[in-house]
Order: structure tokens, then sequence, then C-alpha cells
């Protein structure tokens, strides 16, 4: 098993995304990326722990690369925004990979390089690639939000 970690805005429909994605097994969300240990949602949203929304996800590179999470990860938001995904505004909802060893670094960059070079999006792209740092799982009622809601997805 590895491991990915993806910000890209509003947690609850970037999990349901993933989590529907064959040799994914499972998902989580929560923060990471911040200065403050254990924030809660009301912390985050304060737009001063600098943490991002996030979803953790865990995947069979057998059954699916990394190269295709990103793919996944580039084609469900705006990797142009900064710090806002529809309506949503502030860092926690920043375009984000936050790698787990060098060569998730090197395919992020590499993906992130082909598609500004593409024109496939107007303006450059915005997404932050750094290492991945303390995760911190969000409460229990975040936690496949739109599954427990019977929705399959939201603004995004």
């Amino acid at each position: 098993m590895a491991k990915a970690t993806f910000g890209a805005g509003c947690f609850w429909g970037v999990e349901e995304t993933f989590r529907k994605i064959p040799g994914v097994s499972h998902t989580s969300v929560g923060y990471t990326g911040g200065t403050k240990e254990n924030p809660t949602y009301e912390d985050v949203c304060t737009d001063k722990t600098g943490h991002a929304e996030v979803v953790d996800i865990d995947f069979d590179p057998n059954q699916i690369s990394y190269q295709a999470l990103l793919q996944i990860f580039f084609e469900n938001h705006n990797p142009t925004t900064l710090n806002q995904q529809g309506p949503d505004k502030g860092t926690q909802y920043r375009s984000a990979v936050f790698y787990h060893d060098e060569e998730q670094r090197k395919q992020a960059e590499k993906m992130k390089q082909e598609l500004d070079k593409s024109g496939k999006f107007s303006k450059p792209i915005v997404t932050e690639i750094t290492p991945a740092t303390t995760y911190y799982p969000a409460e229990e009622y975040h936690q496949r939000y739109l599954q427990k809601r019977g929705i399959d997805s939201c603004h995004i």
C-alpha cells in the first residue's frame, strides 16, 4: 500500500471522488501543512493555522498508479485559482500536492509543468507541491460527509 495526500478545495467532494476509484482502499479527510497541533475545523477556518483541507488516500500501486491519482486530482478542481475553489476562499482551500517521497514530488512537478505547457488552462497552475507533514484527521462528522447524506458531489 502507498499513500497520497491532496488539497483541492472543500474536502467533502474531493474525498467522494477518490473514494470511488478502484485501487483506493481508504480515504480520510483532514488537515495538513499548517503550524497548529491538533487543529479543529473551527481553527482551520480562521485561515490563521496554515492548514489545507486535504484528502489522505491509501492506495494499491499495483491497481492504480500515483500518476493516475495525480491526473484525477488535476481534472477534478481548478488548479489555477489561488486559495480558492468555487465559492470557498481561504488558504485552507488551496490547491496542493503533499508528497510522501521524492518520486511523488518528481511526478507532481512533471505533471504540473506538462499541464502548464499544454494550454489546457488559460491561467498558470498555482498548485503547491510540498512535503507531507503531520496529518490531522478531521472530526468524524466530516468523514464521508457526502456519502452519509446520499449526495454524489458538491459544488466543485
